[in-house]
């Protein structure tokens, strides 16, 4: 959660009114009422208050009202909703700040696993290449060409399953986390449609296009997803186009 801040001077006749207008801004974000005062003349107060008038919002220590600290001992006015001047910053602008500063963060975590889908699809895709060893006559055949490669043959046929349904929840579970943090769901549909195929595939019918089609989908749902991260990033900050 957003730190929160009310500076204020202790007979200003508007802290009131602002800490009114703060309990709306966070019913308004979906978030619990919860910020930290300060007295500007108070001697416990840290030094950077006293550059900010009353009263103040800060969230993430950035003015709601996008103003820099003046040093200005004196009462603030803002511009309200309806244009009117008034004397403390409005629940829409304190609302606008805590959103703004959830979506940051939001972008920062998912920017920090943007390759995770990826990294979870390999193993997920080496499992379902991987053959089912489900015949004992073959079994000599396995071990013969594991012992040329000096590997002794083990039966890995029982975790074949869970393991792949295991990466493949990963795989999802990365996808829906940025479909939530970019609002848009169509990796994380395609990349189900790929679950399936490749669970059906492998594992019910044993039929190989359906495992193909499904190792396809899901590099394509990994890719589309990089894809719109990168886009948004670019649209957020077009002097990263370049970089």
């Amino acid at each position: 959660m957003s730190t929160v801040e009310l500076i204020y001077d202790a007979d200003c006749p508007n802290v009131k009114e602002v800490r009114v207008q703060l309990v709306h801004a966070f019913a308004e974000a979906g978030l619990q009422p919860r910020w930290v005062e300060w007295d500007r003349n108070s001697a416990e107060s840290p030094a950077y208050v006293r550059g900010y008038g009353s009263p103040t919002i800060l969230v993430d220590g950035k003015d709601v009202s996008g103003t820099l600290p003046t040093e200005a001992n004196c009462c603030r006015i803002y511009d309200g909703p309806d244009g009117r001047a008034q004397g403390f910053p409005s629940a829409e602008a304190i609302t606008n700040a805590l959103d703004g500063a959830s979506q940051d963060l939001i972008g920062a975590t998912a920017g920090r696993v943007k390759n995770t889908g990826f990294l979870a699809a390999l193993p997920a895709i080496g499992l379902a290449l991987l053959p089912k060893v489900v015949c004992p006559v073959c079994w000599p055949a396995y071990t013969a060409l594991l012992g040329v490669l000096g590997l002794e043959f083990v039966d890995y046929t029982p975790y074949l399953f869970p393991f792949t349904l295991l990466f493949l929840a990963i795989v999802l579970s990365v996808l829906g986390y940025r479909a939530r943090a970019s609002k848009q769901g169509g990796p994380v549909i395609l990349g189900v449609i790929a679950s399936i195929g490749i669970i059906l595939g492998k594992f019910g019918y044993a039929f190989s296009p359906a495992i193909y089609g499904g190792i396809t989908f899901l590099v394509v749902a990994c890719g589309w997803d990089l894809w719109m991260a990168r886009t948004a990033k670019q649209r957020a900050c077009p002097s990263c186009e370049n970089t």
